[in-house]
């Protein structure tokens, strides 16, 4: 499973197994927001020797579903996402460490909108490498009614 730097634990991971594979790092969790970290590995590659997009969305997508659902929250109704819009503004590779900060920017009803900003240590120095907009919705669990 996801392991935990800051000793956050979330039930969602325990059998989140995309997450396992990419090596995600919970940093902290709370209400509305999480952070989370991984490092790039060869196999997260593609052709040009830069990581596949994929990852990196993949990696924003997991900061997004734990700032979505809070890690003590109703069991019968799970937060998805609806839509998400992702830029990608800096390649990077191989051996490099990624966060991602996730923060819920609205929420009305069952429906919520969120922001996860996608870092990478460059020599010491972070640079922002893909911003994502995540928008949410809450439904019942299927797999508990």
């Amino acid at each position: 499973m996801a392991s935990s730097g800051a000793g956050a634990q979330h039930p969602m991971l325990s059998n989140d197994y995309a997450s396992e594979w990419l090596g995600i790092e919970v940093l902290g969790l709370e209400d509305g927001h999480a952070t989370i970290a991984m490092t790039l590995r060869p196999e997260m590659m593609n052709g040009f020797g830069i990581t596949h997009g994929g990852m990196i969305f993949a990696f924003a997508d997991s900061a997004f579903a734990l700032a979505c659902n809070p890690a003590k929250g109703d069991s019968g109704y799970v937060t998805v996402a609806s839509g998400v819009d992702v830029n990608f503004l800096a390649p990077t590779r191989a051996g490099q460490r990624l966060t991602a900060v996730a923060n819920r920017r609205q929420q009305q009803g069952r429906s919520g909108l969120y922001d996860v900003q996608v870092t990478a240590e460059n020599g010491g120095t972070p640079t922002v490498v893909a911003e994502f907009r995540g928008r949410s919705r809450t439904i019942p669990n299927r797999h508990t009614n």
